[in-house]
């Protein structure tokens, strides 16, 4: 793949995931913001694109095995990737962070009263979460597959395709609330560092929310990235 300012943020990732920490050092925002030029995103982050582009073309010549795979799925297999692998990550993640950040706000909240807004923040992205996903759960992936088996299958009745756009946006926009979430959490927290009289619940605890915003970076990735603009791609191929 040839780097240069016109490609999108999204799209260089998607051929070479460990270019997402080059975009994470240098504030550049490769999920929510994948949409993007090279350019404009550098722009944004006051970032020196002549200095990225050399970094970046040497990443990609890596090789990437996931990458590759992931971006090789079939829509419905990567809907059910998503669901096996980020999906039950965030399920059974939140009731251990929740857990501990109570635990956390009643030992150390007197010294760190910034834990009651870290706790308030996370209370609200799981519940924004868990609802986000069982939309995608329930409604947007099963339309998706449906797409797929029109496409390999054919199907007489196709007069119930079409409107796919409109869950997307709203995925999208559910998306960037969360990013804008983890944003101000890892501000709250000096990017998940555990402070000098932090004990080793406060250091398990602030790694283990380090690794759900990794993890959910990913996650939206996927789907903004790769799973809808393909999504939309196979909807309007179908239908046209």
């Amino acid at each position: 793949m040839e780097i240069n300012r016109n490609v999108t943020v999204g799209e260089i990732v998607k051929v070479n995931y460990k270019t997402a920490q080059i975009f994470d050092r240098n504030n550049i925002d490769f999920c929510c913001g994948g949409g993007i030029s090279l350019e404009k995103a550098c722009e944004k982050a006051n970032v020196d694109i002549s200095a990225l582009l050399p970094e970046l073309e040497g990443a990609v010549q890596a090789s990437d095995p996931d990458s590759k795979y992931i971006d090789s799925m079939e829509l419905n297999e990567l809907c059910d990737y998503i669901e096996k692998r980020h999906h039950s990550y965030v399920t059974d993640n939140i009731p251990f962070l929740s857990e501990k950040l109570n635990k956390l706000c009643s030992v150390h909240g007197d010294n760190h009263p910034e834990l009651f807004k870290v706790r308030e923040l996370f209370e609200a992205s799981a519940g924004n979460l868990t609802a986000h996903m069982k939309k995608e759960e329930l409604v947007l992936f099963p339309y998706i597959r449906k797409l797929v088996n029109y496409k390999n299958n054919g199907n007489p009745d196709s007069t119930n395709l079409g409107g796919i756009d409109a869950p997307i946006q709203v995925m999208l926009e559910e998306h960037q609330a969360e990013g804008e979430r983890f944003f101000e959490i890892a501000a709250l927290t000096s990017d998940y560092t555990c402070p000098p009289d932090g004990c080793n619940t406060y250091r398990i605890t602030y790694q283990t929310l380090g690794d759900f915003e990794q993890d959910l970076h990913r996650h939206i990735h996927l789907e903004n990235n790769i799973l809808f603009l393909k999504a939309l791609a196979l909807e309007k191929e179908i239908i046209s």
